[in-house]
């Protein structure tokens, strides 16, 4: 009965999934939804052996991993060339007929062309197996976990007889409604809201601590290509994503047909009217030949196919005018003015605000509070003031207005530090690192894989420990005591025993780590190795002259003006001071990471790292590279060594299944010295 009842119901909800996302049509309302939802997860709570391995309730719910491995396409991701008017139209389709040879019309699907986050699914046997972003083009972060929850995304193919591999392509989008609910959340939360709905699009598939799961749940995928799997005799384009839709898969209701150049800028010049009553960001059209004969004969160049262009919508523009400006600080103290403007719709989205970059900006385009003003969106997505309206200034002045030039403060507009403006630079900053503006945005690059590595503190919990007043300075995380942080709303004794523990080993770093996390301009991986492998330790480093630093080869007059700039700030020596007094240990290659010297003895081994080890991960992963050897961040048969911690997960399992030697800390010590293999 309960088996029964749990497919009955798993295929119910499969059903409606696709009735909601894919094809706008719903026949349930939402209370109904969650009640058979809400019915299936008893079940399954009561008969967790009959769980499916498709059930709709495990598209929710399921921890995410570690940390995204990357994986190669099955063929390559291209970019687009792109015609920016009429006459680059006309020029493309001119070059198509030409290479063809043929002096017939040609016919073109025209899609729009979605601004959102390029994606690869792969499909097994008709099964969702692997999820890619378009990385480089020829290799993508595997994103598949996140990619399950977004209800667009079926979890198999429509099809009695699927094919053995599928490679679908196609774009993450966030429609406009769920970006403007998710922002008015943000706002109410207190948080900084999104720019855009392509980057908050993007940034969603690259969550890997505290994922949000409703911002997950409101993106859309929408396929157009299918690189691999086609069946029967598909011969065209058009009918790819008949197949596409066919399988479940939501292909963009503005997709149409034309029939040579004239054809396409109409059909071009139709959807541009239309863009600011679509339901997601476009930012122009792609047209593409639309016979698979012909796409094979015109082939690719390097990055791109001959058979397909990307028509450009122009920047859409609108009047406003300018009622304040105001300055934010972000992470490195930056103080960006930012225009407050009288609410004005761009491109389908309500725009109150836009950057003004920096004093020389202001200057050079001599904007004034109380100016009319054109802004637009830069790419449709960076609202950017164009120009002021000059002819309309004399109005305002003889209606009385008061016109106001504005000057970047000359202290922090949140912590009253003296501003600094570095030789050759536009941007103005605050230096204060425990600046309260900066604070969160500070603690979590100071606890990220590159700086200290504090395995835990994502972006929530920083939140939290700032809001609730545990964290006022950076310093501070060092000084945390789990029974305080057991006590923050969601944590519990274990979470907070595991970030403890997290932060007693990130104690324990190297001058390089500690330069990064402090998050001085101009100081990243490289620069802060430079000056690490000079100097040898922080306190020849804190005595060092700028001339000094400026002579390290690589660094240079601007580099040791910001490195000296923050190192001298009185402020920012006695942060440095209280982390040593809470216990920050740095040590030296000689004492920490089994000597500076490079070796070929892990030479052609490649080696997969998983669990908490007792210092952070890409210590052991310097160590395996300066002795020859490879990381990677999957198990295969072609995998050397696993390298395991506490806690260590599916890798270790994978590993087991396929043979490959387990190594502990105290075997890698062993194998690196030579006494084993």
């Amino acid at each position: 009965m309960a088996r029964s009842r749990i497919a009955e119901l798993s295929e119910a909800l499969r059903r409606h999934d696709a009735l909601y996302y894919q094809q706008d049509a719903p026949e349930i309302s939402d209370r109904e939804y969650d009640l058979l939802r809400r019915e299936l997860e008893r079940l399954e709570a009561d008969h967790p052996d009959l769980i499916l391995p498709d059930s709709p309730t495990q598209r929710v719910g399921a921890e995410p991993a570690d940390g995204f491995a990357t994986a190669a396409h099955r063929s390559p991701m291209l970019s687009l060339d792109n015609a920016m008017n009429a006459d680059e139209m006309r020029a493309f389709d001119a070059r198509v007929r030409k290479l063809l040879e043929t002096g017939e019309t040609i016919e073109y699907v025209a899609e729009p062309k979605l601004d959102g986050s390029g994606i690869e699914l792969i499909y097994e046997a008709g099964r969702f197996v692997q999820g890619l972003t378009r990385g480089d083009g020829q290799t993508g972060e595997d994103v598949t976990l996140n990619l399950r929850r977004v209800g667009s995304i079926p979890e198999r193919l429509a099809s009695d007889r699927p094919p053995e591999i599928a490679s679908i392509r196609g774009e993450i989008v966030l429609p406009l409604a769920g970006f403007e609910r998710l922002n008015e959340k943000r706002i109410r939360a207190g948080l900084r809201p999104f720019e855009n709905p392509r980057n908050a699009a993007a940034g969603s598939l690259r969550q890997i601590h505290d994922v949000d799961l409703e911002r997950l749940g409101a993106l859309e995928f929408r396929a157009y290509a299918l690189a691999e799997g086609r069946e029967g005799a598909i011969a065209r384009q058009s009918e790819v994503l008949d197949q596409l839709r066919a399988w479940g898969f939501l292909v963009s209701p503005e997709t149409g047909r034309a029939r040579g150049a004239d054809e396409a800028i109409a059909f071009h010049e139709r959807l541009l009217s239309k863009r600011g009553r679509l339901p997601i960001e476009i930012d122009g059209t792609v047209f593409k030949v639309d016979r698979l004969e012909d796409q094979a004969r015109l082939g690719t160049i390097a990055r791109a196919p001959r058979w397909a262009i990307a028509f450009k919508f122009p920047p859409e523009q609108a009047e406003t005018v300018l009622e304040d400006i105001e300055f934010q600080v972000g992470r490195t103290g930056a103080l960006t003015p930012v225009a407050r403007l009288r609410p004005v719709r761009v491109g389908g989205v309500t725009v109150s605000n836009a950057s003004l970059h920096n004093q020389d900006e202001l200057d050079r385009k001599d904007i004034r509070i109380g100016d009319r003003i054109v802004i637009q969106r830069a790419g449709d997505v960076i609202p950017q003031v164009v120009r002021v309206r000059l002819d309309r200034r004399r109005e305002a002045l003889a209606e009385g207005l008061r016109l106001v030039r504005t000057q970047l403060p000359e202290r922090c507009p949140v912590c009253d530090a003296k501003t600094v403006r570095l030789a050759g630079e536009s941007v103005t900053r605050c230096p204060n690192v425990d600046c309260p503006a900066q604070l969160k945005n500070n603690l979590r690059h100071l606890a990220s894989r590159g700086a200290l590595d504090v395995d835990g503190l994502g972006e929530k919990l920083v939140d939290l420990l700032v809001e609730a007043g545990r964290i006022e300075r950076l310093s501070d995380v060092f000084a945390l005591r789990m029974e305080e942080v057991a006590r923050l709303p969601r944590m519990g004794e274990k979470s907070a025993a595991n970030l403890i523990a997290a932060i007693e080993r990130a104690r324990t770093t190297t001058l390089t780590r500690l330069l990064i996390a402090l998050g001085i301009r101009h100081v990243g991986e490289t620069v802060a190795e430079r000056l690490a492998s000079h100097f040898g330790s922080l306190e020849r480093l804190l005595a060092a002259p700028r001339d000094e630093i400026a002579a390290i080869e690589g660094i240079g007059a601007t580099i040791a003006q910001s490195v000296g700039s923050f190192l001298g700030d009185p402020h920012n020596r006695a942060e440095i001071a209280r982390f040593l007094e809470l216990g920050l240990r740095i040590e030296t290659p000689a004492t920490g990471s089994g000597g500076g010297a490079t070796s070929d003895r892990l030479a052609g081994r490649t080696f997969v790292l998983t669990g908490a080890l007792s210092r952070p991960r890409e210590d052991f992963e310097q160590r395996i590279k300066a002795a020859g050897g490879k990381t990677s961040g999957s198990v295969s048969r072609k995998t050397s060594y696993v390298l395991a911690g506490g806690d260590p997960g599916s890798k270790l399992a994978k590993a087991a299944s396929l043979g490959v030697p387990i190594l502990d800390e105290a075997g890698f010590e062993a194998l690196l010295a030579g006494e084993g293999d």
